[in-house]
């Protein structure tokens, strides 16, 4: 009796990786305490604010090196995220998390014994590494867990984004020394340290389940992401280093903007929607937050710093709660939840132009909230139609869009105060650029929405599959293809249960071993074939035995039925042996079995002198074709068979094209049902 493999339960398949586990919901709680604290300390090192402090800083000093070198974050940090992506793929999750906050770590505490510009510019490049490391890593961590870690990662990456000016700035409002720009939060980030350890602890603790990663495809475009980054790295490091005009520098951040949209475009529409949303985001968010957060300063007549905290607030909490009913309830409207979300922060921006600058902080609730909520439910929505490959590229554009935004927005200001001199013309100024640049975000989403829409009406029809997909998913959706189409071949009008379309399938198949070689998909679609195959070979001669008698009494079919009736005469110590006998002289090169034409028969097929003699003639030209073709190596197992004594024949004489030196041109592929030796109740 044979015994059935051993498969998983579709309940435990249903479960996900913590099935099993004593605590699932611990891991879960650990990894979103470490989103809340890691994320906006990964983006709070992106603003540039040393000049707040330039009062602090020494005599000796190069204070405009040292503001170029406090300005390095951004492009080390937008180069390293794509290059991270692709790390995670080697690497584990966890270990990436601990390793970024570590070099967070480690730049913050050499940052308080920083005194030169060499030494500022290698810890502002330590900081946008160990961010660039550390955001990719978040989304990998939460890409497995429940829908609602996706939700709360997007809606932090949100409000990280709408906050990140304020949170930079405020550490500096009563500093006492320059190097606090180095370490604005140093509690913050030993607490996240310490959660990263704690994940890492429980990770273990809990099986070490593997995190998704990009396939071979997604890793090329995420490497080709660091194309259009490197440039505009170099050209805002240029504009920072020469004086260039107000003019030149918009017209490089707008060929920016094109540039990582063309790129955007590449992939289908799933991936064409969340790479327009991150970049969208990424331009617009942080450094349009950043003017508006600078314009309402105390020194410029706004609420400051303290009067901006609720308005933060109320719309962090209202992010957080709009992508966590977007996960939960999206269902099948996620493509109009994205386009709503992207439609809401253009009426943000609106309300910018309309209430900024405002005298009371409360004021700004609204526009705040607009924003950080279209940028939330946008991003997630997005998300739960996209694998993680596409999501990681998508964020690898999200960052050269942001430093594509700050060249915009500077370039704007520079033209809005170029001739201002008195106090009040400079605060003129101020609002002037943050209106023009508010209107230039809008029509910027606008586009973007546009362009999704057009693109997405040309995309090709049929059913759509996550280009983020792992592999296994890709090649599991292929071998059910396979099935689907093989499932006639094998249920057609013979009737027998080794027919010539399933002996087809088997001899393809081979051995279990020479299976496991191939590929899922690449397997199923060549039984595909060889179904087919033959069953267009086997019906002419179903035809043929029709009009015969005598030919459909050596068919497959008729031989098949025969043998069943001369199993059930014999007896029970005349029971057919199992055909993995082996023979090293008879064994056949596995790529003849893929030949319909040489399925294999029922082990106690009729004796070969029964055979029609167009069968003993296609028989002698089957082995002429192994003959040639046997002396090529193949590298598959070759399957081995012995001939089967039929009446008390002896091995050599059950055939006597075997018995003359001929070698079996077919394999027996499964024994025909036989009576039991210890059955003798039931003859």
């Amino acid at each position: 009796m044979a015994v059935p493999p051993i498969q998983r339960s579709p309940k435990a398949a249903a479960a996900g990786p913590s099935a099993g586990v004593k605590f699932p919901w611990l891991l879960d709680v650990v990894l979103g305490l470490l989103v809340v604290a890691a994320l906006p300390l990964a983006i709070v090192a992106i603003p540039n604010t040393v000049s707040v402090v330039a009062d602090l800083l020494p005599g000796d000093i190069d204070r405009v090196g040292l503001t170029r070198a406090h300005g390095l974050t951004l492009p080390a940090m937008m180069l390293t995220v794509p290059l991270a992506a692709v790390a995670l793929r080697r690497m584990r999750v966890a270990y990436v998390l601990v390793a970024g906050l570590a070099l967070l770590a480690v730049a913050d505490v050499a940052g308080g014994y920083a005194g030169s510009t060499f030494l500022v510019g290698v810890l502002r490049v330590l900081h946008g590494v160990g961010a660039g490391v550390l955001i990719p890593a978040t989304l990998v961590a939460v890409w497995d867990r429940p829908p609602v870690m996706r939700a709360l990662w997007t809606g932090m990456l949100s409000v990280s984004l709408l906050a990140a000016q304020a949170l930079a700035l405020w550490p500096l409002d009563k500093a006492d020394h320059w190097q606090i720009t180095l370490q604005p939060y140093p509690l913050l980030t030993g607490v996240a340290l310490a959660l990263a350890a704690a994940y890492l602890l429980v990770w273990l603790l809990q099986g070490e389940s593997a995190a998704p990663a990009p396939r071979a495809k997604e890793r090329s475009r995420l490497l080709l992401a660091t194309v259009p980054a490197a440039g505009i790295a170099v050209l805002a490091i240029s504009t920072a280093s020469q004086d260039w005009r107000a003019g030149l520098v918009v017209l490089v951040a707008v060929l920016s903007v094109a540039a990582l949209l063309a790129l955007a475009t590449i992939g289908g529409a799933e991936s064409r929607t969340l790479a327009y949303t991150f970049v969208a985001v990424g331009v617009v968010l942080l450094p349009m937050l950043a003017q508006v957060t600078t314009v309402e300063l105390g020194g410029l007549g706004g609420p400051g710093l303290n009067g901006l905290w609720v308005a933060f607030g109320v719309a962090a909490l209202a992010a957080i709660g709009a992508a966590v009913a977007v996960a939960l309830f999206g269902g099948n409207v996620v493509s109009w939840l994205t386009r709503g979300g992207l439609v809401l922060m253009v009426l943000g921006l609106a309300t910018v132009r309309l209430m900024a600058p405002a005298q009371q902080g409360g004021l700004l609730v609204v526009p705040f909230t607009f924003l950080a909520v279209g940028a939330a439910v946008a991003l997630t929505a997005a998300l739960r139609r996209a694998g993680v490959g596409v999501a990681l590229f998508g964020l690898a554009l999200c960052f050269p869009g942001v430093l594509s935004g700050y060249l915009l927005g500077t370039g704007v200001q520079v033209m809005m105060l170029r001739g201002k001199r008195s106090a009040q013309a400079l605060v003129d100024g101020y609002v002037e650029a943050l209106h023009t640049w508010a209107l230039i975000g809008g029509f910027l989403i606008v586009a973007v929405i546009v362009l999704g829409a057009l693109l997405g009406r040309r995309s090709d029809a049929g059913p759509v599959v996550a280009e983020g997909a792992s592999e296994g998913t890709a090649a599991a959706a292929a071998s059910e293809e396979g099935t689907a189409a093989a499932a006639p071949a094998e249920g057609g009008p013979s009737g027998a249960g080794d027919g010539a379309s399933g002996d087809a399938l088997g001899g393809i198949g081979g051995s279990g071993e020479s299976r496991e070689g191939l590929g899922d998909s690449g397997m199923a679609q060549a039984d595909v074939e060889a179904a087919r195959t033959g069953q267009a070979e086997t019906e002419p001669a179903r035809a043929e035995a029709k009009t015969d008698p005598a030919k459909a009494e050596a068919s497959p079919e008729g031989g098949g039925r025969q043998e069943q009736e001369r199993a059930q005469e014999r007896k029970p110590e005349q029971a057919p042996r199992p055909a993995q006998a082996e023979k090293p002289e008879q064994a056949r090169p596995p790529a003849q079995a893929e030949k319909p034409e040489q399925a294999p028969r029922p082990a106690q097929e009729q004796e070969p002198e029964q055979a029609p003699e167009q069968a003993r003639e296609r028989v002698r030209e089957t082995e002429a074709d192994e003959v040639d073709e046997g002396d090529r190596p193949t590298g598959e197992i070759p399957r081995i068979v012995l001939p089967t004594p039929v009446n008390g024949d002896s091995p050599v004489t059950a055939d006597p094209a075997r018995a003359a030196g001929e070698r079996d041109p077919v394999a027996p592929a499964v024994p025909p049902p036989a009576q039991s030796p210890e059955d003798d109740d039931n003859p």
